[in-house]
């Protein structure tokens, strides 16, 4: 698609070096007008039929100008551009009528990058993170959120972003058999000078719809991972995909405690192996009860079940007195079959009981989120 570029800035030399990164984004984008005034482009922009408005909204009225923008040129995709990036205001800028962000200055590559990733479907507003919390290790989280991340962006065909963020053995990379160039430390260290186009280059595609923000390379890197930081990986991402899925490390630390604090859905992953599991479980799920939106937030998951049929998932709600929200058989077989392969397990064996179990996961997510986001 070619695009007819209108770039509004108030600051001169701020434009000046905008307009260039425009003209230098190649040949489907025309730098056909610019202004230091909103409202000299909303009269006179008309006149060049722009289908792109690149808006400055550093400035009080940013929110008023984008509603008038997208009234005055209603088949345009506005993005807007500021100096930093603001996570607390993106739904304003949505409902006002914008398609997407850019920190400036931004470069001809950011540009193009912002086209391709908002132009179409903008930025998200309703997204859904979903924390896996295991009280233990060696719960089958990793097997569980990469098979279930490509079956949600399979089936609903929205973007779908995994960040690994068991700091010290975090396998996610081994797990899709992925050699990233970034990873996590590198997103944290940058964030405060990131925009969601300039984070989007952090996660790596493993399919058009799945992308993730692989762990650190080395376990002794973890403290190069700010918590705050990390937060505010989670709150940018909401602009960039619709479901995000975060593998934590075992047990109540600052990482698992961040992500579950921000996340809508927090899913207690555990394995049975015939020890003490549920008595961890439940021992997580009291401290978790101090939420006081626990029963909307807190699901339980039991994985390694077998016999995998709804009368052992009876038995575990009656042994826990909690609901489980799903039950996933003992496939440790075509799991690792799977990972050696560098492919999911799902598409091994998709009438297993294991592929049966992740659909209707994914059937419960997909459910509880048109209930609470598309619900007029």
């Amino acid at each position: 698609m070619a695009y007819r570029v209108l770039l509004v800035e108030r600051n001169r030399l701020m434009l000046e070096q905008l307009a260039q990164a425009v003209r230098q984004a190649g040949d489907n984008f025309q730098l056909v007008a610019r202004y230091q005034a909103p409202s000299d482009a909303l009269g006179q922009g008309v006149l060049f039929k722009p289908n792109l408005i690149l808006l400055d909204i550093d400035n009080k009225e940013g929110i008023k100008q984008i509603a008038e923008f997208n009234r005055g040129y209603p088949g345009a995709t506005i993005l807007c551009l500021s100096e930093n990036w603001q996570a607390a205001g993106v739904s304003q800028l949505v409902q006002a009528g914008a398609k997407g962000y850019l920190v400036k200055p931004f470069t001809p590559e950011e540009l193009q990058a912002a086209v391709k990733t908002f132009a179409k479907s903008g930025m998200e507003v309703s997204s859904q993170v979903m924390t896996f919390f295991s009280p233990k290790g060696k719960s089958g989280k990793t097997s569980l959120i990469a098979n279930l991340a490509m079956t949600l962006g399979r089936r609903t065909k929205e973007q779908v972003g995994v960040i690994d963020a068991d700091l010290q053995f975090g396998d996610m990379a081994v797990f899709f058999n992925l050699t990233p160039q970034a990873t996590i430390v590198e997103a944290a260290h940058d964030v405060s000078f990131l925009s969601p186009v300039t984070l989007n280059s952090y996660f790596v595609p493993v399919s058009d719809y799945v992308h993730v923000l692989c762990g650190t390379a080395e376990p002794n890197l973890i403290d190069n991972v700010g918590i705050g930081d990390f937060e505010n990986i989670i709150r940018m991402a909401r602009s960039l995909y619709r479901y995000i899925l975060i593998d934590v490390p075992p047990g109540f630390n600052p990482t698992s405690i961040a992500a579950s604090e921000l996340s809508d859905t927090v899913y207690v992953v555990t394995m049975l192996n015939g020890g003490y599991e549920l008595q961890h479980t439940r021992r997580a799920l009291e401290i978790f009860k101090d939420w006081k939106d626990y029963d909307e937030r807190v699901r339980t998951v039991f994985t390694r079940v077998s016999p995998c049929d709804m009368r052992e998932k009876q038995k575990l709600e009656q042994e826990l007195g909690e609901p489980v929200e799903t039950i996933v058989p003992n496939a440790y077989q075509v799991v690792s079959e799977a990972a050696d392969n560098g492919s999911m397990a799902m598409d091994l064996e998709p009438d297993s009981e294991l592929a049966k179990s992740i659909n209707r996961l994914a059937e419960h997510i997909i459910g509880r989120h048109r209930i609470r986001w598309d619900k007029p």
